[in-house]
């Protein structure tokens, strides 16, 4: 099964941008998540095309680009032109997922969509087999270092029954709280992309801590 790790910017050292993709483009992770909040669908400000642009200078990773904002297909050619590769954004932030999962589609780049913990994992059914991958919040979206919900589990085996049935083509991804104590059993419910913020950055060795998360058994 794919293991991916991909460490999310938003717990990294803003004054050294270039060092950290110089480290991501060393390590064993194959994405770089970049989480983008308005303020307005979560309460929180995080950043928005620069950001993405100068990232894209110097990391020859996949930019995982998740977007927590208000009115989504508003902006998807933006992060598209500044460089997304996967654009996820929330089912919750639109009135017509199925209209934002096309105009990202029609971009050229790979397609997400994501719910928050309170959200049935089955109103996502209706999108798993038009998309390229399911990111499930193990947190509520809006801010980093926080602790990973254990009812996510469940969830997590009702999205895989899902997507083996309409899509198994289609990456699971998860993201909050995740570190090398849960990342094998996340693994093992059938998770492809581990997103951990703090547990990378905030590590005395980021490198050696992704090799961590990638392993099976710890």
């Amino acid at each position: 099964m794919k293991r991916i790790i991909s460490p999310s910017i938003l717990a990294a050292d803003f004054g050294n941008l270039q060092s950290m993709c110089e480290m991501i483009n060393r390590s064993e992770a194959e994405w770089l998540h970049i989480d983008v909040m308005d303020g307005v669908f979560v309460p929180n400000i995080s950043f928005g095309f620069p950001v993405i642009e100068a990232v894209k200078k110097h990391c020859n990773k996949l930019l995982d680009v998740h977007i927590m904002i208000v009115n989504p297909g508003k902006y998807v050619q933006r992060f598209a032109r500044a460089g997304a590769e996967m654009l996820t954004f929330h089912y919750e932030a639109t009135e017509n997922p199925l209209e934002v999962i096309e105009m990202i589609r029609a971009e050229g780049i790979k397609v997400g969509i994501t719910i928050n913990p309170d959200i049935p994992v089955s109103e996502l059914e209706p999108f798993i087999s038009k998309v390229d991958l399911v990111l499930l919040m193990t947190v509520f979206a809006g801010y980093g270092g926080q602790k990973f919900i254990e009812d996510s589990y469940e969830r997590i085996d009702t999205l895989k029954e899902m997507v083996d049935r309409l899509n198994p083509d289609c990456l699971i991804e998860v993201d909050g709280g995740v570190n090398a104590e849960n990342a094998p059993k996340l693994f093992a419910h059938g998770v492809n992309v581990l997103v951990a913020g703090s547990t990378v950055f905030n590590s005395p060795n980021p490198e050696k801590m992704i090799v961590e998360l990638l392993k099976i058994d710890n």
